[in-house]
């Protein structure tokens, strides 16, 4: 902390508040004995500039367009490291050797099955519920089958195996979720393939129609997944560490985090992208139809897909998927009407004064869903494709809330309701 002060005037009296010092340089206000000194609170709706907490997990600049775990920048990862390894990096805040590496592969391998008694909960789901509710019922009755990990003596090793044992679980739950929806037998994970190839396989093979594994689309979601690893204190996030505050177990908190991604404004963006470029593409591709839409101040419609909360600059995510995009639909030789709707549309928008004034451009969302499309998987699968990639930093944001040791999450409010009313009984109403 730093020692310097900034000066807070309130009726003719001073008081000093702390500034905290980041390490990328930024400074911070410290305002939690304002209420206590000066009887004032704040109001910062959205908590747009407001810290919950302090993290060395992720850091992201804005203005830049600069996303790093631990540290390494989103680039360098994306092209470098497998998803099994910058889960390794966020969860325990260094890249892993190769024995650490091989050992956290192990874990994930011998944790994989779930509890043969659980898989009678998706025979329970109608043939239509969402997969994301399927996610987010399973993960949070982990608990009840392995409650060991609140245990300080986990016999099963642990911080690092409970991590392990929480990826690798999630990840056949996702699948099987969408196997019930679809009404077709469930497909155990193996032990000779690896996290991506598990996944796909687990999804798509079928006793009648094997699945072929090709490495160019295991690569494209080994980025997916790298790339929404982390991504500071977000929705799903912050519900994660304010769930876990209360003391609310690991999977009680994942499962809450679930139903915050479930909402279009996170986790379903991306699905929302596909529904936009599907209207324009059966509108005739009137892209100009589309722009004025988005520019009417009356009219509710928005470019879906473009712009961020954080980012005021491209998405370094978008960019490396954008690449990933044209990489997998060049070697598999695909084609797709929705990713030329969506290089046009990108193309005009980013020549346009209008959004280039409000730093709308494309954002994590807009390319991702192409993607999943060319892979196959369908769109109500896109936000359990979002969680299973934000898994790592939920896990290791969760165990920073709690190594902090702080006290229970409580935002204030501003009431503005009535004061005090007389009490009017029945007969007089």
């Amino acid at each position: 902390m730093s020692s310097d002060f900034a000066e807070l005037t309130i009726g003719g009296k001073t008081y000093k508040l702390p500034i905290i010092q980041a390490t990328t340089g930024e400074q911070a206000l410290d305002i939690r004995s304002l209420l206590k000194e000066t009887g004032f609170i704040t109001l910062d709706s959205g908590f747009m500039n407001t810290a919950s907490c302090t993290s060395d997990i992720t850091y992201l600049d804005g203005k830049k367009g600069i996303l790093n775990y631990r540290g390494y920048p989103i680039e360098e990862l994306a092209a470098n490291c497998s998803f099994t390894e910058v889960a390794y990096l966020i969860l325990h805040g260094e890249l892993p050797t190769f024995e650490a590496l091989e050992a956290f592969k192990h874990d994930m391998r011998r944790f994989a099955l779930l509890h043969e008694d659980m898989i009678h909960f998706f025979d329970h789901f109608p043939p239509n519920a969402s997969p994301m509710s399927i996610l987010s019922t399973t993960v949070n009755s982990l608990h009840n089958y392995y409650p060991e990990m609140d245990e300080d003596d986990d016999p099963y090793g642990g911080y690092t195996v409970t991590a392990a044992r929480l990826l690798s679980k999630t990840r056949t739950i996702a699948a099987f979720s969408y196997k019930k929806s679809i009404g077709h037998p469930l497909v155990y994970p193996s032990p000779r393939l690896n996290y991506c190839e598990n996944f796909l396989n687990m999804m798509f093979d079928r006793p009648n129609l094997p699945y072929k594994i090709q490495p160019e689309i295991v690569s494209a979601l080994n980025k997916l997944l790298i790339l929404h690893a982390d991504h500071e204190q977000n929705c799903s996030t912050s519900t994660v560490r304010l769930v876990g505050s209360s003391g609310a177990n690991l999977y009680a908190s994942i499962s809450a985090g679930v139903s915050a991604l479930w909402g279009p404004l996170h986790g379903g963006a991306n699905q929302a992208v596909i529904e936009m470029l599907e209207n324009i593409y059966a509108d005739d591709k009137d892209f100009e139809k589309y722009i004025e839409k988005a520019k009417d101040k009356n009219d509710t419609f928005r470019l879906t897909g473009f712009g961020h909360r954080v980012y005021k600059t491209f998405d370094p995510r978008a960019k490396i998927i954008k690449q990933a995009c044209d990489d997998i639909f060049e070697k598999l030789e695909l084609h797709d009407p929705l990713l030329d709707i969506a290089k046009e549309l990108e193309e005009r928008v980013s020549s346009d004064d209008y959004f280039l004034e409000r730093n709308l451009y494309p954002n994590v969302d807009f390319y991702s869903g192409i993607i999943y499309r060319a892979m196959g998987i369908p769109t109500d699968m896109f936000p359990v494709m979002f969680a299973l990639g934000r898994l790592p930093g939920w896990i290791a944001q969760w165990t920073e809330m709690k190594e902090d040791r702080d006290r229970i999450g409580r935002p204030r409010q501003i009431y503005t309701g009535e004061i005090k009313r007389e009490f009017v009984p029945m007969k007089d109403r």
